[in-house]
This record gives structure tokens, sequence and C-alpha cells, in this order.
């Protein structure tokens, strides 16, 4: 999280460049859209479900995209209850990974589409979601209806609802983090739809990334030429099961890893991707405790008083904030107080980097 941002997924300029086939008919487009659906199946559209030990979130997730596609293939990463027996019973091709490798999401997907591309060669979109998602009912049709009347468009995202956002201030936080502009956007979550041709330019997701690995290859896929469209339609309901606040600690220093992650790889100009977010998880989690530290070795106790720019913060955020009481306060709360394991984040990607290591996946579940 950073102190001001949204969401992680944010409206961009509307690029100029267009991706080659992009000048396709109407009539064209229509023709291959009926062409893809048989008797209420989309044919030509495949899903990939990644998880690991979900239960019965995985039986939800697999309900709402069974019958409805050419194919499904889930992507089990080590379950130990009876995942891979429960989608099998919905039909699904499983892919169990190889333990001895370490797992990331962006290794499951891969996994997946590949798989799936050995199923269907003919496929031309697939949408992947995790296995703590339930698909809302339409999605579908409508994110493939629109990426086929927009050839320009590489990914469509819609709506993602927390289920219970009501069960911690955690999940409620989640919700407002999914509520991304409607609109051209700059990067989508792990739950999108995508167009197979340009995915498979782009080499797929980028799998030494514990997380943001949908950022990064929307990077890559902008560079192309390509755009991004968050539709206003609701397309899932995502179940995070956060409760307890070590669960967003490990979530959060997970993301201050991603951001340092990020800007390593594509943060020079133009892009500069995640700087910024990297740049304030430093400057608010390390940057204000070691200033604090340094007046309180002149000053005294009086130094302390340097740690007062966090309430200073949390005030400024809450005045700006059109929401209602009391996330008013308590998401500005959030936003500054997650700088301190975003921070520890970035310090953790910098000393593997240094080291020449690879981070393992940071898991919160």
């Amino acid at each position: 999280m950073t102190d001001d941002v949204e969401g992680a997924v944010s409206v961009g300029p509307a690029s100029g460049t267009m991706p080659a086939g992009a000048g396709r008919d109407d009539a064209a487009r229509g023709a291959a859209s009926d062409a893809g659906v048989a008797d209420g199946v989309l044919a030509d559209t495949g899903v990939v479900a990644i998880g690991r030990n979900e239960g019965e979130r995985l039986r939800a997730c697999l309900a709402s995209s069974s019958g409805r596609v050419g194919g499904v293939v889930y992507v089990d990463s080590g379950s130990t209850d009876g995942s891979v027996a429960l989608a099998r019973q919905f039909g699904a091709d499983v892919v169990a990974l190889d333990l001895a490798r370490p797992f990331t999401a962006a290794r499951a997907r891969n996994a997946g589409f590949e798989r799936l591309l050995q199923l269907q060669p003919q496929l031309r979109w697939v949408q992947f979601v995790d296995g703590d998602c339930e698909l809302a009912p339409g999605w579908l049709a409508e994110a493939r209806r629109f990426l086929e009347a927009r050839a320009d468009l590489a990914v469509a995202c819609g709506r993602l609802r927390e289920r219970r956002p009501e069960a911690s201030v955690y999940n409620q936080l989640c919700d407002i983090e999914w509520n991304t502009p409607v609109g051209e956007a700059r990067a989508c979550g792990g739950i999108a739809m995508m167009r197979v041709d340009a995915l498979r330019a782009a080499g797929g997701f980028d799998e030494a990334l514990i997380a943001g690995e949908e950022p990064e290859l929307c990077v890559r896929l902008r560079a192309a030429g390509w755009r991004i469209w968050r539709l206003g339609a609701e397309m899932a309901w995502h179940d995070a099961a956060m409760t307890r606040f070590g669960q967003w600690w490990r979530r959060t220093l997970r993301g201050g890893y991603a951001f340092a992650q990020g800007a390593a790889m594509h943060g020079a100009p133009p892009e500069r991707h995640w700087v910024r977010e990297t740049r304030s998880a430093l400057a608010w989690g390390a940057g204000v405790p070691l200033a604090a530290l340094a007046a309180m070795a002149l000053a005294g106790p009086w130094g302390a008083l340097v740690l007062l720019a966090y309430p200073a913060q949390v005030g400024r955020l809450a005045l700006r904030s059109g929401a209602a009481q009391p996330l008013r306060w308590r998401r500005p709360l959030f936003l500054v107080l997650g700088k301190l394991p975003e921070a520890l984040g970035v310090l953790r990607f910098l000393l593997h980097r240094m080291q020449g290591r690879h981070g393992a996946l940071i898991e919160y579940k």
C-alpha cells in the first residue's frame, strides 16, 4: 500500500500504438465471436485456476466456470486437503507442480496456461482466477465479448469484491483495494481475462517474481502496444479470510518486496514502475524511525517528537478522504502503519539482491 493511492490498478493515458491485427473490421470480429460459442459454452475460452489448500473456496471457484468454457485447468501447489481430487470431480485437468522448485503464482499460471494450450490449441482467450475466488455469473461471456470487440486490448478485468468485508478490518481494506477505477488501466490483478496471442507474445508471467507478476506483465504488454481495460461489470468474489494482524502484516510485507523488485526491473523512465511506491515505503517505514533515533541521540527524548509525523500523515489523509466514518480514519491508519512492513519487504529484496538470492513466496494464509 502507498500513502495515497486508491488501488493496485490505476488509470493511464491511452496508448497511441496499436498492435498488429488491431484493424480488423466489425464484421470479421462478429463472425469470430459467433464461431467461438456453441450451445452457450465459450469453446475458444479457457480457465486457469491456481491454488493451495483452498478447500471449499476451490469448490466455489471451479463451480463458477465448469461447463461454461472449453476447458478448465487447475494448478495445485502442494495441497494436502484433497484439492486435486476435488478439481478432478469438476472435470478440470490438473497440473501438480513439482515440489522441488519454489512455488510462485507466476509459475503456476504459466504451467496452467501451457497445459491449456496443449488441450485447446485454438484457444483465443484465457481467464486466470485464484482458487479463493468465485467468478460472477455472466463475467466470462462479457469479458470475452469486450475483448473481441476491441482488437487493441490484451486484458479485461472487472470489479473484484471481497466476500466478507464485514468479517475484519483487513478484509474491508482488501475490498477497498479491489475497487479500482473503471476505464483504461496500467495494470490488472491476478483475476483477469487475457488475449492468448498477446500473452504468448509477451512470454507469459515472470516466474522469478514472488508477487506483483500481473502488473509486471502489463508493463511488457503496454510496451508492445497493447492496452488493459477495467470494466464496470462484476467479475468475482474473493475470500481473503484475513482475520489476524499477522496475516495483514505478511501480506503488506510481500507488497513491499514486490514494489522493490518491480522497480528494479522497470524503474527506469518513462515507465518508473513502482518507483514511487518503493520510495514511499522507505521514507515512511525506515526514514522516519531512523530520523527519530538520530534526533534522540542529539536532543534526548525530545527527538521522539519526529514520530509525530505518523499521526500527522494519518490526519492529512483522513481529511482528504471522502469516506464515511469509521473508514475515513481506519484506512489512512493502516496505509501509514503499512509503511513499516512495506519497508521491511523492500529491505529484504535489496538484501536478497546483494546476496544473489531469489526470494521465497511470502504466504499470509
